[in-house]
């Protein structure tokens, strides 16, 4: 036996390992979540949700028209960001336009509403505003904070909604190739039941209410768009009873010319939010197979992250079987740093496959300019001075 040349090998296998400790230390593969969960936070999952669908629509006096806002996202902490966070932010950005058509379709499918669409901002022309904050979205769990609320300003919904995905959960045919294409059709979002049990508590909220007090809210709404039209000519029409709700303070006649051209200038204003969720409906559909497929990459790699601080753990070097295992760890390191370059520049493909269609969503609508918050609001401002001139009552200086 010699022991000098045994003594030497252990040396160089302590050094190799001491090194590869030290490495994997320093290892940090990219994490696409935008606001990370403490590990001692449970998350509160709604597991498996069937959608309550109505076999027929409501009543036409109790019809709600719904505004799904563009969801917002919690900002992190200067501290907080690492270098090629940028990247994976920008990501999220384009979530909080995807994720409400998820929503609004889920509301669509249930046949409990009036009209329902995705805009960019609040509308004093909408009986019902839900609002959303993306707080964890990373293919394997996404975390929303929903915010529902009426023209009255009652609160329907103010709370969080979290579900996780497993990897069956997106099926191969979402690595989709030009000879086997995204069925978009067929394909069930992995957090559907997310959208699921949001739809079934707003009916939950409503049936709650009873019919009367949807009729009056569909007032409170027509009397709330009436004042944002023309101010001066509806100061008064609503007030705030005992309970902090707006109600109708003055009824107008059935026969009141002017609430026939509010009536007039809320259908014009309609026709053109119905084009601003169409555009956002184009988004949606154009962007939907790429994003599916990033959630996909992003789910492996949190498999592999867990996989990897999985072995990390393992203590098993002492034996015949150390070396073996040593080079497997370190082979593995050597993938973790290529998947972390290629899971990086899969980020930056995804921001720059969809840039068209945030371009496109942006473009002119009804020859206005800007991004779509900005040509809402200036066409809001439109049908304000439109309003003005056709009853005669536009004072000059009056500001949008």
């Amino acid at each position: 036996m010699n022991y000098s040349r045994n003594t030497s090998s252990i040396r160089v296998l302590t050094a190799l390992l001491v090194l590869l400790l030290l490495t994997a230390c320093a290892l940090t593969l990219p994490e696409p979540k935008p606001v990370p969960i403490p590990a001692e936070r449970p998350l509160d999952l709604v597991g498996n949700v069937n959608l309550i669908q109505a076999l027929q629509v409501p009543s036409e006096s109790s019809l709600i028209e719904i505004g799904v806002h563009v969801f917002g996202t919690a900002q992190k902490e200067a501290g907080e960001y690492k270098i090629g966070d940028w990247v994976f932010d920008e990501i999220i950005q384009k979530e909080t336009q995807f994720l409400p058509h998820l929503l609004k379709n889920t509301l669509v499918a249930s046949n409990q509403w009036g009209a329902i669409r995705v805009i960019p901002e609040k509308d004093s022309s909408l009986d019902l505003i839900v609002e959303g904050q993306i707080i964890q979205s990373d293919g394997e769990t996404l975390e929303l904070q929903i915010h529902a609320f009426d023209s009255s300003g009652r609160e329907w919904l103010n709370q969080t909604y979290a579900d996780q995905s497993v990897q069956e959960e997106y099926p191969e045919s979402t690595r989709f190739t030009l000879d086997n294409t995204f069925d978009a059709i067929n394909f069930v979002d992995p957090f559907q039941d997310i959208y699921n049990r949001i739809a079934n508590d707003l009916v939950a909220v409503r049936t709650s209410l009873g019919e009367q007090a949807l009729v009056d809210l569909n007032l409170v709404t027509d009397m709330l768009y009436a004042g944002d039209l023309s101010p001066n000519n509806f100061s008064g029409a609503v007030k705030e009873n005992a309970d902090g709700l707006l109600v109708v303070d003055r009824v107008p006649a059935l026969d009141d010319p002017m609430m026939a051209r509010v009536a007039d200038m809320k259908y014009r204003h309609h026709l053109f939010i119905d084009t601003v969720d169409e555009y956002y409906q184009t988004l949606y559909e154009d962007i939907q197979p790429a994003y599916v497929l990033w959630r996909r990459y992003s789910i492996d790699q949190i498999t592999e992250i867990e996989t990897s601080q999985q072995e990390a753990n393992r203590s098993d070097y002492g034996g015949s079987s150390g070396f073996l295992s040593l080079s497997q760890r370190y082979d593995r390191f050597k993938w973790s740093k290529i998947f972390e370059r290629e899971f990086n520049d899969l980020a930056a493909g995804f921001n720059n496959e969809l840039a068209p269609a945030f371009l496109e969503l942006n473009s002119q609508v009804h020859g206005l300019t800007g991004t779509m918050e900005q040509q809402y609001r200036e066409w809001r401002g439109i049908l304000r001075r439109l309003f003005e001139l056709e009853n005669g009552d536009l004072t000059p200086g009056a500001t949008e």
